[in-house]
């Protein structure tokens, strides 16, 4: 029988008390307990995930998502990494973000505290059962955690190491919790439970995100669709410029982190786009564009706007020419999801411009997409990509999960 949610946010909420107060060293052995665990159960966790995996193909699941849920002796390595990763990060509670003394001699500090409770809605991504669960740790959150039925097994099984880390440590099991109940309603109920999160994440496609906007009632900080693009400038060295793209789509193009959009100026446009389009389609990438970038490559398919909007975590690609800087930053702005935007340049100039006008969370110059990542990033894992900007943006590490209060210090001050 499920747990009711309520009670999972009643018992997260009590955990989250002594988890605020944890030292540094109690957290770190947890999720190093955790690691550790990770690797003595991984053939438990794997025959867990062949289950779920079985289950999934059986129900006609297409392959971007089975891609997703799948995990691997290298998935499940990255997952003992990034526990690890995150334990080794600087601790963010307690720390004196600024300081100032006022002429009443009271001295004010602003200081870094978790959120709370941390809940997180995600879809057949079973890694990120651990990664949010170890970002939520570190910051002293507790995390309430609602995967996808189609992982259920997989995620109960990362869900059991996590808290048993967490035992190990002398920190509340309860510090991690999964919602075991995959009914729409029992995901209604976590987004309602006001009582108890503090912070919502959720972590899917489009009907994801459209449920959160429409039920919701905690706050939410949306980690939405990843419609990346690669601008190929005027100046760009254009082998560079072939590599980054190449890599950018094909390396793992189910992520949000695939560039889904090519744009390249005019100017280089015949010269590189034909080379572009081989490359890309030779590693089996479907091609839209518009006029200009067809006039070049006359195999490619014709792109809608729709087209040009889309993620489609798939081998397929929107291409589009522009005159110029202006024109790119204009067509990345326009349908950008807020995701990474790349720009492949020599210029410095062109280079400051994008990174400055381009109105996105991550901003690259002459890299690729794909590094827009927690564990890229430096901070061991995330539990999301924020494409809105209140209050985090970007790749969520710790940091992201708190917020802060002030502690005035006094001598026996009185207002007068």
């Amino acid at each position: 029988m499920s747990t009711p949610v309520v009670e999972l946010g009643r018992r997260a909420k009590a955990a989250s008390q002594r988890l605020a107060l944890a030292s540094t060293a109690e957290k770190d052995a947890a999720l190093l307990a955790a690691a550790d665990l990770l690797v003595e159960r991984a053939a438990e966790l794997l025959a867990a995930n062949h289950r779920d995996i079985a289950e999934a193909e059986a129900a006609g699941m297409d392959a971007t998502p089975l891609d997703r849920l799948r995990l691997t002796d290298t998935r499940l390595a990255g997952m003992t990494s990034a526990l690890r990763q995150v334990a080794a990060l600087a601790d963010p509670v307690g720390d004196v973000i600024g300081g100032w003394k006022r002429p009443n001699g009271l001295r004010i500090e602003q200081v870094r505290v978790p959120l709370g409770v941390v809940a997180v809605i995600y879809e057949n991504r079973p890694n990120v059962t651990s990664d949010a669960a170890a970002i939520c740790v570190k910051s002293g959150n507790a995390a309430v955690l609602r995967g996808s039925s189609t992982a259920q097994r997989t995620n109960a099984a990362i869900a059991e190491v996590v808290r048993d880390g967490l035992a190990k440590a002398g920190l509340p099991r309860d510090a991690v919790v999964l919602v075991d109940d995959p009914s729409h309603d029992a995901a209604i109920e976590l987004m309602q439970l006001d009582d108890y999160i503090d912070c919502l994440v959720p972590r899917g496609g489009p009907e994801l995100l459209a449920g959160i906007r429409e039920h919701a009632t905690v706050p939410v900080v949306i980690d939405g669709d990843g419609n990346c693009h690669v601008y190929v400038d005027a100046s760009a060295d254009l082998s560079r410029a072939l590599d980054i793209v190449l890599n950018a789509k094909v390396q793992r193009p189910s992520v949000c982190n695939a560039a889904e959009s090519l744009v390249v100026h005019a100017d280089v446009a015949p010269e590189f786009l034909p080379r572009a389009a081989a490359a890309l389609e030779a590693d089996g990438v479907e091609l839209v564009g518009d006029d200009r970038a067809r006039q070049l490559v006359s195999a490619m398919g014709v792109a809608t706007d729709d087209d040009f909007a889309r993620e489609f975590l798939a081998l397929k690609m929107s291409v589009a020419v522009v005159p110029d800087l202006d024109g790119a930053i204009a067509h990345i702005n326009r349908y950008s999801s807020g995701h990474t935007e790349a720009i492949v340049t020599r210029d410095l100039d062109a280079a400051r411009r994008f990174t400055q006008e381009i109105d996105s969370g991550t901003v690259v110059v002459n890299a690729s997409t794909r590094f827009t990542d927690g564990e890229e990033f430096g901070f061991g894992a995330e539990i999301g990509i924020s494409t809105q900007k209140l209050h985090a943006r970007g790749p969520m590490g710790p940091r992201a999960l708190t917020t802060y209060k002030y502690v005035v210090w006094g001598d026996g001050q009185v207002r007068r």
